[in-house]
This record gives structure tokens, C-alpha cells and sequence, in this order.
């Protein structure tokens, strides 16, 4: 759901905006010629160096906003030039839970002898001022991912639980009317985690809404078999079927003068719903159908309560035009 063949992939999906980064961090520093050399600052503010003076507040202070490891070194040190690239790696690809703060103990010796440093390297983890766990040696990067999510917790909790953040704002926006904020949103949720059926839906109900409904039905076809059958994704592809039936219905002004001369004509009355549903007026078009019921039941074999229902699918459970059809449905069906 990326690339060239993302129908979706252009102004909609093409970045994040500021409330939605996810806790992304940048990339680490290439280790090409010219690049920063491994014990230095310049890892996108993830990684840094630190001195006896400024410990307290790169350690101490920085900890209470999220988990900071100290990874104690030196020079001279074979295993320190083992575990430099790996920790660096891990914590720049953390997404923001940890930053890593490095101190050369050649230099700066009186922090780790208070902390009884005997042997390095020592990696020491800090939560709220206080040291909490750690390790020595230059283990595995698979063992210091497994340690930062002991620390820092596991990486998907938090960016859950701000994917359904973001998703409640572009819904919001949404509704509103705010469409372009809305594709904003649901791009970059779908830049997170491109196999999100809510943020695909959104996505192609914001193309709706722009007019853009053949590129939402590419978008529809785009996805993966699995991801097509969310329901959120079905309302979306139900939505698009009513829009193409409507087409073929005639002018909706036409059935209007129609059912000026003739209320009874359940026919006109069923067309002019449909278009009036796919056009937004959904209050109007639930109001045609339960006329058609209070005055025949029987025709197109409860065809209208059927339609209504469709409708409700596509709408939604909240939509204030659900909510309020439906009870009157209830007072139809069981007066």
C-alpha cells in the first residue's frame, strides 16, 4: 500500500503532520565518509554525549519525561566499539521511548565510580531521576531491544493508542466538513500502519467527498483481500455502489415533479432516496422510504425497509440520521 501503484499516495498520504508523527525519530547518521564519528550528538537528538556538569540535566532531569540509558565507555575499550553501533541503531529506531546518553569515564570518571562502574561497557537505564536496570557487556541487539522494551515498554502500546487518537480527529474533521485535514490524518496513519482498515476507509470517504470517486474505487481495488473485507471498508464499497446507482436514476428533479402529481408512485419515491442519500441529504432520504412503508409494506417485497437499512450500514451506528430513522423505523414496524 505504497509507491506508485497507491492510489491514495500522492497529496493525501505523501507526510505526516506534526500531530501525528508517532513518536517517529530520524534515521541515525550515515556512516559514510564524513559522518559523525560514533560517540557524538548528531543522532537526531536521540543520542548524546554528556560530562560530570551536565549529567544531572542529561540524565537526571531528561528522565522524567522518558527513560534515559547511560551507556559508561572508553577509548581503549574493544567491546565499547561492539555495542556503539548496535545501541546507537536500537535507540534511534525506538521511536522516541528512550534516548541514550554516553559518557567517556576517562574523562569523566566521578559518576560511574558513585554508581560503582568496575567494568565496561555498562549501559544504566534511568526513570525519574533514578538508575532502574542495566547491563554490561556487548550483548546482542536482539537482547537490547528486548531491554529497552523492559524499560520503556513494548513499541506498538503507545503508538496504538495514538493511531486512535489521530483517527477521532480525522473523523471529527471529517464530519465537519475539514476534508483535506481529514486526508491529512488518515495518510498519515495509513504511513504508520498501512493495513489500517479504519484510516483506508477514511481515506476513501475524504476522495468522496472531494469527488474523487473513481479514485477512491482504485483505492478500493488496491487493497489486499483481507483488508477489503473490514467492515469499515465494506460500508465505503457499499457507498460507492449507491453513488453509481444513482447515476443511472435520472434527474432528481424530474422524480420530484413526478411525485408531485403522483404521491403514490413508490418507484419514483425509492429512486429519489437513493439520490438524495448519495447527495448527503440523508434525513430526507430515510423520510421517503418510511413514507413508502406507511403506506404499502408489500411493495418490492418491503423493499424500502430494506433499502433503509443499507443505508444504516453506510451511515453508521452514530450518525444522527441512523439514530433518528431508526427509531422511527421502530415505531412503524412494532405500532
Amino acid at each position: 500500500m505504497s509507491g506508485s501503484d497507491n492510489p491514495y499516495g500522492g497529496s493525501y498520504g505523501g507526510q505526516m503532520t506534526g500531530s501525528a508523527q508517532f513518536g517517529a525519530a530520524p534515521a541515525a547518521p550515515s556512516s559514510a565518509a564524513g559522518a559523525a564519528p560514533a560517540h557524538s550528538a548528531a543522532s537526531g537528538g536521540l543520542v548524546s554525549d554528556t560530562s560530570t556538569a551536565s549529567f544531572p540535566k542529561d540524565v537526571l532531569e531528561e528522565s522524567r519525561r522518558q527513560p534515559v540509558l547511560v551507556d559508561f565507555w572508553a577509548p581503549w575499550c574493544g567491546p565499547c566499539k561492539q555495542l556503539t553501533p548496535v545501541i546507537e541503531k536500537v535507540v534511534n529506531e525506538s521511536g522516541g521511548r528512550v534516548k541514550l546518553v554516553k559518557m567517556n569515564i576517562d574523562d569523566h570518571p566521578s559518576i560511574p565510580g558513585q554508581l560503582g562502574i568496575q567494568s565496561i561497557p555498562a549501559v544504566i537505564a534511568f526513570v525519574d531521576g533514578r538508575p532502574v536496570d542495566g547491563f554490561m557487556g556487548a550483548i546482542p541487539e536482539s537482547q537490547v531491544r528486548e531491554f529497552i522494551d523492559k524499560v520503556a515498554g513494548p513499541a506498538g502500546a503507545d503508538q496504538a493508542a495514538e493511531i486512535e487518537a489521530v483517527l477521532a480527529e480525522a473523523e471529527a474533521l471529517l464530519s465537519s466538513g475539514e476534508v483535506q485535514g481529514a486526508a491529512q490524518l488518515y495518510g498519515a496513519v495509513l504511513q504508520a500502519d498501512p493495513e489500517n482498515a479504519n484510516a483506508a476507509a477514511g481515506m476513501m470517504q475524504c476522495l468522496i467527498a472531494l469527488g474523487e470517486t473513481a479514485r477512491a474505487g482504485q483505492m478500493l481495488a488496491s487493497l489486499p483481500e483481507e483488508l477489503a473485507k473490514e467492515p469499515a471498508v465494506q460500508a465505503v464499497a457499499r457507498k460507492l455502489e449507491q453513488i453509481e446507482e444513482a447515476r443511472k436514476l435520472g434527474d432528481p428533479v424530474a422524480i420530484e415533479q413526478i411525485l408531485a402529481t403522483d404521491p403514490d408512485n413508490h418507484e419514483a419515491r425509492m429512486k429519489l432516496a437513493k439520490i438524495l442519500n448519495v447527495q448527503g441529504q440523508r434525513e430526507e432520504a430515510a423520510e421517503h422510504l418510511l413514507m413508502i412503508m406507511r403506506k404499502d409494506r408489500t411493495f418490492d417485497d418491503d423493499g424500502a425497509r430494506r433499502q433503509l437499512l443499507e443505508f444504516f450500514e453506510v451511515w453508521g451506528p452514530k450518525d444522527p440520521a441512523t439514530i433518528s430513522a431508526r427509531r422511527r423505523l421502530s415505531s412503524i414496524l412494532f405500532s
